[in-house]
């Protein structure tokens, strides 16, 4: 079911979050007025609820790194960027660089279990992350400590070599991990060369290798194993292969040509950590992990610290300026498809309205994200008109898409490009764009929309549920059709083909899981008021929405 989005910042009256326990609840137009502050038992009580609110909490298990770019320090760090909370115990101190390491010193097991039992019987932790356990006795105390203070799940990065090829921990370690821990983790996050490792020595040159990994260390126990392919130098692409004991999935991203790689895995696992601690489910953590790491590279791919052949890299550039960041949003919001406003160059030509107007109009009437889907514009007036729109949604807050022109999307500095199954594949258009760009694919079939996912798209277009004119020889899918790629969508999704103020609220009345909002074009474009209709529109779907 989708929930209703904020109004554009110039419009927005101050919001509050509401618990997803709650039941849906639509803000009212005119802001709310707060109530006189608590005093007396009632500030007590509130107090005392504030103080009860769950901080997601993670426990990294792991080396200290000197160099900061690994190990807990990673973690740590990896965790702060996901507004997570992160403790820790110190496995092993070590001596390292960019060069590589020059010592380790494996902190006592029985010091390594205390910390455990100060941090577990204390500080509600909801996932513990492994990292370097330098020896078997420490993974057997963290076993231990595991069934005498179980948490919600377990991620363990079997970190054995580091990426400099220094040795971390032992053959009889692996036997332990394989024979005591992976039956305890909910994932296992080794590269090719653990995985090697892990299974004998064995030969990882494929995807199809990689599959094969991946099956065979779930059979060991654990309940789903990603096997990661970065240090895999023939592949154009960063592809991860994910295992859930059913069914293989490709992850697909950027391979970002920097040295600046130290402490991928750690951050990668702590990334998967931490969405785990705020609730994801597995697939969902793993794709938000991939992305991170993905931006984090791409971010910090000229970073110079240090002389040797690995630098670290920054897991903070969301708190940089703007120089670091993808365009103007840092993050695409679901909510933003609610109401989903999409431009047509000849209604604005009978109607003699220039792009800029069109899209002005339909933000000042509440349009919560905006596509420029103009066929007949010349090239050179196309980009003039969209880098004036792009300067309008900005201001506004409203995330700003191109249709089908990569080009143009990357000349005005778009939010990103939407495209159809006869377009190039969403991982391409990621390569072209970069991370942090929004993009999304028109989508009829449930397989389309698995592609989509494992292509790296943030979300799909679903229709045309109503017959249109906007679009030649586009089969109708009715609800039904909407309804099984809604149901089987890992993506949000957004309605479109011929949607309108007369039947925009018997789509949103269908409650679907992933269904998000609507897309319209001529029941906003092709009329002489747009902002009217926009916010006559917005009015039918908020009503909708409190309804079901």
């Amino acid at each position: 079911m989708a929930s209703v989005p904020r109004l554009p910042a110039a419009h927005a009256p101050p919001r509050t979050s509401i618990p997803a326990a709650l039941p849906f609840l639509c803000p009212s137009s005119s802001p709310r007025v707060a109530p006189p502050p608590a005093t007396g038992p009632r500030r007590l009580v509130a107090v005392a609820a504030a103080r009860a609110m769950p901080w997601p909490h993670v426990l990294t298990v792991a080396g200290s790194d000197s160099g900061a770019g690994a190990g807990i320090q990673a973690d740590i760090k990896a965790c702060a960027a996901l507004g997570v909370y992160c403790s820790s115990v110190v496995t092993a101190v070590t001596a390292q660089n960019t060069v590589g390491v020059q010592g380790v010193h494996a902190v006592p097991e029985e010091f390594v279990g205390e910390q455990l039992r100060s941090v577990l019987s204390d500080m509600s932790v909801d996932v513990v992350k492994t990292g370097m356990l330098p020896s078997a006795g420490v993974v057997k105390v963290l076993c231990d400590s595991l069934r005498k203070f179980p948490v919600k799940a377990l991620v363990v990065d079997p970190v054995m070599v580091s990426t400099s090829g220094d040795t971390l921990s032992g053959p009889s370690t692996l036997a332990t991990y394989r024979d005591e821990l992976f039956s305890m983790a909910d994932i296992v996050t080794p590269n090719v060369k653990e995985a090697s490792k892990l299974l004998g020595d064995v030969s990882l040159h494929t995807i199809s290798d990689m599959r094969n990994a991946a099956e065979s260390i779930y059979k060991l126990g654990p309940k789903h194993v990603l096997v990661k392919g970065g240090d895999m130098p023939d592949s154009p692409d960063a592809i991860d292969v994910f295992f859930d004991g059913k069914e293989f999935i490709e992850l697909h991203g950027l391979r970002i040509r920097t040295h600046n790689t130290h402490g991928t895995g750690c951050t990668l696992a702590s990334c998967i950590a931490a969405e785990l601690a705020k609730g994801a489910k597995m697939l969902q953590a793993v794709q938000v992990a991939k992305k991170f790491v993905e931006s984090a590279l791409y971010h910090s791919k000229d970073l110079v610290i240090g002389n040797g052949p690995q630098g670290p890299f920054d897991h903070l550039f969301n708190l940089k300026s703007p120089l670091y960041k993808m365009g103007s949003r840092q993050k695409f919001n679901p909510d933003d498809l609610f109401l989903y406003a999409v431009t047509d160059s000849g209604m604005n030509k009978k109607w003699g309205r220039s792009i800029k107007d069109a899209v002005r109009a339909a933000i000042e009437g509440g349009a919560t994200i905006v596509q420029l889907r103009e066929k007949d514009s010349e090239t050179r007036e196309f980009l003039e008109a969209a880098k004036a729109c792009v300067e309008i949604c900005k201001s506004s807050g409203v995330p700003l898409l191109i249709n089908d022109r990569i080009d143009i999307a990357l000349a005005c500095n778009a939010d990103g490009v939407h495209v159809g199954q006869s377009d190039m594949p969403a991982w391409e258009v990621r390569e072209l764009l970069g991370p942090g760009k929004i993009i999304g694919v028109s989508c009829k079939t449930v397989a389309q929309a698995e592609q989509a996912w494992k292509d790296g798209a943030d979300y799909i277009g679903c229709g045309g549920v109503f017959p249109t004119t906007t679009k030649a020889n586009n089969p109708t899918l009715g609800f039904d059709g909407l309804r099984t790629v809604c149901s089987a969508s890992k993506l949000p999704v957004v309605a479109i083909g011929g949607i309108n103020a007369g039947n925009a609220d018997s789509v949103m009345e269908l409650g679907l899981p992933n269904l998000k909002g609507v897309a319209v074009v001529s029941a906003l474009f092709d009329r002489e008021c747009v902002m009217t209709e926009t916010r006559n529109l917005r009015s039918i779907l908020m009503n909708a929405c409190a309804r079901s």
